[in-house]
């Protein structure tokens, strides 16, 4: 049985120090996840070039989104439990200001 090539992405790294070793275009900061949430938003790759302080390129923003594509699972994972964390917050903030009703 064959197995499937391994597929590289030229402009993405995983690396632990940077943002929790999630997918981020390599040298910066910016996740494959915030180029998806800009994708799923709306903006075309070319208006994603203006939306970060630090110049990107547009092979940067295609390879952000290849990834995201072939990655699909664990890019939506990150995002449902980002939403899950947020949830929870949330409920701890409601359950503590019902605690302390003069905040």
């Amino acid at each position: 049985m064959a197995t499937a090539p391994k597929l590289e992405y030229g402009h993405i790294t995983h690396e632990p120090e940077v943002r929790a070793g999630k997918a981020c275009i390599g040298g910066t900061r910016i996740a494959v996840a915030d180029i998806v949430v800009l994708h799923k938003r709306g903006y075309r790759p070319e208006e994603m070039l203006d939306h970060y302080m630090r110049p990107l390129t547009l092979a940067q923003v295609h390879s952000a989104l290849a990834y995201y594509y072939d990655h699909r699972d664990e890019i939506e994972a990150y995002f449902e439990e980002s939403q899950r964390a947020a949830a929870e917050l949330e409920a701890e903030r409601a359950e503590y200001l019902s605690r302390h009703p003069g905040l």
